[in-house]
Formats: structure tokens, C-alpha cells, sequence
């Protein structure tokens, strides 16, 4: 049994458009719901035995947030890959990782996250999870999947539970879209 945990970077900034894609920073928003969705990570009792992750600034700075709120920094795998990735590709990512990791985190960008967890996930009539996804996968929005396989290149499309989904709105209604924390 593997579980891969996806976690799409916070809430960045817009304010400067010259800035690089690759180069935007996390707003305040995005800092505190970060923080937010670790405590609520730690107070899960989550942990990875390998983490992956897209090296864009917003990324960076998420999981420093992520791990303010978590109380421990482990250690990460900076992969150019996973930056704006298709879900093909975040897929491959899934397959290479080392068999010995049964807890994988991966953290990156829409749409790619969000089409990764509805490419595994079959879509069942009652799956109410499945449907929030596909609604939307917001910003610092955390799926835990479940995986009935020994080793990660066996994982398919369709062959993952979708065990939980979180939104930082879940953890504060501050967080909810058009809603400003003070």
C-alpha cells in the first residue's frame, strides 16, 4: 500500500507583471493559509518518506509556510519537472519514485495536480471528494490518495481512493474565495 499526498502551492502574488511566472512570490494570504494547512498536516500526524517538488518561488516559499505550521522542515527534492507539469508527466514522477518511500508528497500547479487526482481517482456517482476536486482544486489544497500497490510504477489511472481533500477554507472560512483574512 502506497499513499501519495498532493499540494498545490499557496496563494501568489500578481502585483508585479513584468515578475516571471517562475519567479512570483506567496501573498499574505497564501502565507498564512500555508501555515494553516501544516498545523492542520501535523495535527493529521502526516508524514512523507519522500517529498517532491516543483522548484517555482511560490513553491519554495509554501513549503517553508507549510513546515512553520508543520514544526519540522524534512527534506525535499527540487525537480524543474513538476513546475506546470500535465498530468502524464506528474504520473511519470509518481512511477520513478523509489519503492522503499510509501508515503509520497508531491507538491506543484494547477491544472496538473487537479487532473492527476481525477486521472486516478475513478469517478463514482457517490464520491462527494471526487467532486469537490473536480469542481475545483484550489490554491494550498492538500489530496491524500490511496494506492493498493507495492511498488509506484504500478500506479494507473483509475487505481487510487481519494482518502481525504482539504481546502484551506475547510481550516478557516477566512480562507474561502473573495474573503480577506485581517
Amino acid at each position: 500500500m502506497k499513499t501519495l499526498t498532493l499540494l498545490r502551492h499557496a496563494k501568489s502574488s500578481w502585483d508585479d507583471p513584468v515578475m516571471r511566472d517562475f519567479d512570483r512570490p506567496l501573498n499574505g494570504k497564501g502565507r498564512r493559509a500555508a501555515r494553516a494547512v501544516g498545523r492542520h498536516m501535523r495535527g493529521l500526524g502526516l508524514h512523507f518518506d519522500h517529498i517532491v517538488a516543483s522548484p517555482a518561488v511560490r513553491v519554495e516559499e509554501t513549503l517553508a509556510e507549510v513546515w512553520s505550521g508543520y514544526g519540522e522542515t524534512p527534506e525535499i527534492l527540487w525537480d524543474r519537472r513538476v513546475y506546470m507539469a500535465s498530468p502524464e508527466a506528474l504520473l511519470e514522477l509518481v512511477q520513478e519514485t523509489p519503492d522503499a518511500a510509501d508515503r509520497l508528497l508531491l507538491v506543484g500547479h494547477n491544472p496538473g495536480l487537479e487532473e492527476l487526482v481525477l486521472t486516478l481517482v475513478p469517478d463514482r456517482d457517490e464520491d462527494d471528494v471526487r467532486d469537490q476536486v473536480e469542481l475545483k482544486y484550489p490554491t494550498a489544497a492538500l489530496a491524500e490518495l490511496s494506492l493498493d500497490v507495492a511498488h509506484w510504477a504500478d500506479v494507473t489511472s483509475g487505481g487510487a481512493i481519494l482518502a481525504r481533500f482539504v481546502r484551506p477554507r475547510d481550516l478557516d472560512p477566512a480562507f474561502g474565495p473573495d474573503v480577506e483574512a485581517h
